[in-house]
């Protein structure tokens, strides 16, 4: 609920990239837990070295505290990951004609996107690329120049997209990916529904990952049941693993051809990221793909953002917390699973290290205000952003009301110093 406590300041930043110190250590004070605890939590060498009661841990004399930021009437949560960016195309929505594929105009837009992903609560991205055609590897490369500059902010990794696998243009197409791969994405994928050949293109991405020990992302509707499940038994057992998303189309088939589906990609052990705040890419059908059912299935199901103001989303946010709202309000979930979709499970999905705001994990935390998930999901203003124990971004939001009687009701929800605009 919003009040009249100032909000936290910033501590000093401190540097990063090579050759840069660690963090200083840092003090959280008076943040509640979800389970209703009020706590301070220190950090200290990017991890969360210790959490206990408000106040216990400013009088521990065994631990120098280099700052502190009061986050009274915050709550305080592991933060979130994006597991379906397009950094490519992302804040090209206003732009005049086609969308510029110029290496320094993509570089930028990534920079931007990441950085408004950043200052939602997302400390790390995962990107899908194209690759291949008319632009070959300069855009890969533009977004991994992007990624170089957000060291210390956010963790930017890419997915390489070439468009054909298959047929004539396959061999360079491969011949594309495998470069992309040594040229430094993180992992392997494309969209198997562009290709005359679907099932040999997953062939050939599964054929790459293995070769380079990748995991596979790969971009598709779903809307094929005997597809999927030919692409499920294909990925079964691939280590370090197999995501599909979107998957709308999945919402569209009969339900029992649906849950079937969903046993076999359980069964395959395959990550599904669902995209509540809109699709993206052309191939993309209407609709999200169906959490509850992939859920009681057994599949892991990560939510991410997808469109990021541009063609195929106009006004898409990139913001965690409206998709776990949605998940929450439109797909049945209660607020712990929603938010764990776009938090651990999202994580999990990137294979990053869990996070816990316990004594040992990263220090990669979201503080929400509000006094409940359920509240925070609902408002989801006033943000303060950690990532490797240090603050690295922060959205304020103040609310006044003009001078009334029913603004001036003492009890009611206010934020700021008060007195008429």
């Amino acid at each position: 609920m919003p009040d009249s406590r100032p909000q936290p300041p910033f501590p000093p930043w401190s540097s990063s990239g090579p050759g840069a110190t660690a963090p200083a250590p840092l003090l959280l004070c008076g943040a509640r837990l979800t389970d209703g605890r009020i706590v301070d939590v220190r950090l200290g060498g990017g991890r969360i070295e210790a959490v206990g009661t408000a106040g216990s841990l400013a009088a521990d004399g065994t631990r120098a505290c280099g700052h502190r930021i009061d986050l009274g009437g915050y709550l305080l949560l592991p933060a979130p990951a994006e597991p379906h960016a397009h950094a490519d195309t992302a804040l090209s929505a206003d732009d005049e004609g086609p969308v510029s594929y110029d290496p320094g105009d993509v570089e930028r837009r990534a920079t931007e996107a990441a950085l408004l992903q950043l200052g939602h609560g997302t400390t790390a991205l995962r990107a899908h690329v194209r690759v291949g055609d008319m632009e070959g590897l300069r855009t890969l490369s533009a977004v991994l120049r992007a990624g170089r500059s957000l060291r210390g902010l956010a963790e930017l990794t890419t997915v390489a997209m070439p468009r054909v696998l298959t047929g004539p243009a396959g061999a360079d197409g491969l011949a594309v990916l495998r470069d992309a791969v040594g040229m430094g994405a993180s992992v392997v994928g494309g969209c198997p529904d562009l290709d005359p050949d679907p099932t040999g293109y997953v062939e050939a991405v599964l054929e790459v990952a293995a070769e380079h020990g990748r995991p596979v992302d790969l971009h598709t509707d779903a809307a094929d049941p005997a597809r999927l499940a030919r692409f499920a038994a294909m990925a079964g057992g691939l280590r370090p693993g197999v995501t599909l998303g979107p998957c709308g189309g999945l919402a569209r088939l009969p339900a029992e051809v649906a849950a079937r589906t969903a046993d076999r990609l359980a069964a395959a052990g395959v990550t599904v990221v669902c995209l509540p705040q809109g699709g993206c890419g052309a191939v993309d059908g209407p609709g999200v793909a169906p959490v509850r059912l992939l859920r009681s299935a057994g599949v892991r199901v990560a939510a991410g953002s997808g469109a990021l103001r541009d063609v195929s989303n106009p006004v898409g946010r990139g913001d965690p917390l409206e998709a776990a709202y949605l998940l929450a309000s439109r797909h049945g979930l209660s607020p712990d699973d929603a938010y764990a979709a776009v938090s651990t499970t999202a994580r999990a999905a990137l294979g990053l290290p869990e996070v816990r705001v316990e004594a040992g994990f990263p220090a990669d935390l979201l503080a929400v205000r509000g006094d409940s998930l359920p509240a925070a999901l609902s408002l989801a203003y006033s943000r303060v952003v950690v990532h490797g124990g240090r603050v690295v971004a922060r959205t304020s939001a103040v609310r006044e009301y003009c001078g009334s009687a029913a603004a001036a009701e003492p009890g009611l929800p206010r934020q700021g110093r008060g007195g008429a605009p």
